[in-house]
């Protein structure tokens, strides 16, 4: 099977005849390539059907004449497509002027952007690379799929080999009672011919045809069939082929790439030995994996009745008549130093209400939602009586927390600019939710223990899927709370969406594909238009949907993980708080016999100093570093520095608490 086609096709879509299209021309005869030239997008495309061409060039410099982006999509949308090379004729430009952004061209179907040059070497050098590179890339893919295609209705036992025609391939059909089978790639042929793939028909014995006929056997080629259109698969495919024409040291560093690419971690970074860090072990097990299986018959099952009724609570009171003290105290509710533990203390425990309404208020969110305050005060009042007021950590101080921050992170200039009032909207309704009825126990515990919630979500994302769950059941289940009844059917299930989407972000296995993906996809393009431009502007692409819902999700995690960002006071309290929630986890799973998923968190022996830095270093830093190259947290970063640095002292004094002795 040959792997080029000799010549290649070119497709020059010019609406009149000028000397950039003459380039390409001569440019198309100087190397050889048959040239076809269409005036109009409909002779374009009907051209393109008819020849199947590898290279298109459009003319995008004029646009009275035809929409090159609409015409391109136009050949985009055909099958043939999915192996030719687009090129975007752009005009000049001037010195005085900034270059525009690739991205239009890119989501157009676009492959290439050529500058307006004339000059016949100028094509001439660009067609040859597009040839060199991308082409003889998709006619290397293309063969492999003929190769593997031809494999699948073949009934006959096939041998293929590489040029040195080492056996790559051999599958052989057995009699009817035996399965395909591939043989091992040890031998050679003895008949070798230089400079071609070697595919070898064994033909089947005559008395065995019929049976093979009328057959069809599973096979190796109609799985890679099957997954040959995955994203991942064409990345692995194109550096195989890369591979062929690399020197020794580039292919060999492409097979430690490809090694890579075939695991299924690909986000998760490796750690060293357990002995090294004992602390950022037994968090990561702890926070990313839904623990062992269980090992005892002992079983942990939720005690706690779900209030699905308001009726039994006091009437909640209007925002405007908040008492003197809170309503001073909310006043402050803007600033990322607000006291959420002077909220929890002078409402009684129920902080989420008052900042609540105070937040939505701000946010317009009653409007949006075409609901009554009366129906969001009763729906705040019957999600906040479903959070733990018993946990140390998860109860609704906590929630009250993380709304706090994520309306903070809303009213960052960036954020607010790439995010519609329906994404502000789930965000804030997402971490009001976020981890209503938390037992007060990792997911690693639930499963360990056998949880019936454990068992209902298959040990996967079981607390993050419960909150979600439960959120929508007591909202919906009383016309009195629910905040959703006067919206359209199209706005509640892209809300509801969202909502989920978020609230499944901050289960902590996903944490670094999240973070990855958000400096993959944001931060990096980002730096490289600012860096281009030399101006402080807003990412290309930042309004995309899956940019945005990078984004959502980048917001929720980083809220819902601020402690270390907050003053010292606010953060060594949350230290406290979550240590002695994990204390108590340790201390039931003793109790019951079960794996302990974090042993250092050990009431009698756990240094709380080095828990914090690990958590920060691990866990905090790379992402908070992220965001904050998105959305500007100057204030939140020093506070990072700072609370490290108290953790730190700390750590080097050998204090295991909170503080000094001397500073209690």
């Amino acid at each position: 099977m040959r792997l080029t086609q000799d010549p290649i096709q070119v497709l020059l879509i010019f609406a009149k005849e000028d000397s950039q299209s003459d380039g390409f021309w001569w440019a198309c005869d100087r190397a050889g390539y048959r040239c076809n030239i269409a005036r109009t997008p409909e002779s374009a495309l009907e051209c393109f059907l008819d020849k199947h061409h590898e290279i298109i060039v459009i003319d995008h410099r004029q646009t009275q004449n035809f929409d090159a982006e609409a015409v391109c999509r136009s050949i985009r949308a055909t099958n043939p497509s999915e192996h030719t090379v687009i090129l975007a004729v752009v005009s000049r430009v001037s010195d005085d002027h900034e270059e525009a952004s690739v991205l239009p061209l890119l989501h157009a179907g676009f492959n290439r952007r050529f500058m307006e040059n004339s000059s016949i070497i100028a094509c001439y050098n660009e067609l040859i690379q597009i040839e060199h590179g991308e082409v003889r890339s998709q006619f290397k893919l293309r063969a492999c799929n003929s190769v593997f295609t031809a494999l699948d209705h073949c009934h006959e036992a096939i041998e293929i080999t590489s040029d040195d025609h080492v056996i790559q391939i051999h599958k052989i059909h057995r009699d009817s009672g035996d399965n395909s089978q591939t043989e091992p790639h040890s031998f050679r042929y003895k008949n070798r011919r230089k400079e071609s793939i070697d595919v070898k028909s064994i033909s089947s014995r005559g008395s065995d045809a019929p049976s093979l006929q009328n057959r069809r056997y599973p096979s190796m080629a109609r799985i890679h069939s099957m997954t040959i259109e995955a994203p991942i698969t064409k990345v692995i495919n194109i550096i195989n082929a890369a591979q062929e024409n690399s020197p020794v040291t580039v292919a060999e560093a492409l097979d430690r790439v490809l090694e890579i690419l075939r695991t299924t971690e690909l986000y998760s970074p490796q750690l060293g030995t357990k002995d090294e860090d004992p602390h950022t072990s037994d968090l990561v097990g702890g926070l990313m994996t839904d623990g062992l299986r269980r090992l005892s018959g002992n079983e942990y099952v939720f005690t706690k009745n779900v209030h699905q009724s308001h009726s039994h609570l006091a009437m909640p009171i209007t925002i405007n008549d908040v008492p003197p003290c809170i309503s001073q105290l909310l006043d402050n509710e803007e600033s990322w130093d607000f006291n959420i533990f002077e909220l929890e203390a002078i409402t009684h425990k129920r902080p989420l209400v008052y900042l609540g309404l105070k937040v939505f208020s701000r946010f317009g969110v009653c409007e949006f939602l075409n609901c009554s305050e009366t129906t969001l005060r009763a729906w705040f009042q019957v999600i906040e009586a479903n959070y733990h007021s018993s946990n140390a950590y998860h109860n609704s101080t906590h929630a009250a927390d993380v709304l706090h921050a994520t309306a903070f992170f809303l009213g960052k200039e960036r954020v607010k600019g790439s995010l519609d009032q329906l994404d502000e909207v789930a965000a804030l309704i997402a971490a009001t939710v976020h981890d209503v009825d938390h037992p007060g126990r990792t997911n690693s515990f639930l499963c360990n223990a056998g949880s019936e919630l454990a068992v209902l979500y298959n040990d996967t994302a079981v607390l993050e899927s419960h909150h979600t769950a439960l959120a929508f059941q007591l909202t919906v289940k009383d016309t009195k709370c629910n905040i959703f009844k006067n919206i359209d059917r199209n706005h509640y299930r892209t809300l509801r969406q969202a909502i989920i989407d978020m609230v499944l972000a901050t289960e902590m296995t996903k944490h670094f594909e999240h973070v990855n993906k958000f400096v993959n996809s944001i931060n990096k393009p980002m730096a490289a238009e600012i860096e281009g431009s030399d101006c402080e502007c807003n990412p290309a692409g930042k309004n995309f949907p899956e940019n945005q819902i990078l984004i959502k999700r980048m917001m929720i995690k980083c809220a819902d993980v601020a402690n270390p960002c907050r003053p010292l006071d606010l953060c060594i309290e949350w230290a406290g708080r979550i240590s002695e929630e994990y204390f108590a986890q340790t201390d039931e799973e003793k109790r019951q016999g079960l794996p302990v998923v974090m042993p250092v968190f050990d009431r009698n022996t756990c240094s709380i100093p080095k828990s914090q830095i690990s958590f920060i270093d691990y866990f905090i830093t790379d992402m908070f570093d992220a965001w904050d190259a998105f959305a500007h947290l100057p204030a939140l970063m020093q506070h990072l520095a700072d609370n490290y640095k108290h953790w730190k002292t700390l750590d080097d004094l050998k204090c295991k608490s909170l503080r000094l002795p001397s500073d209690s």
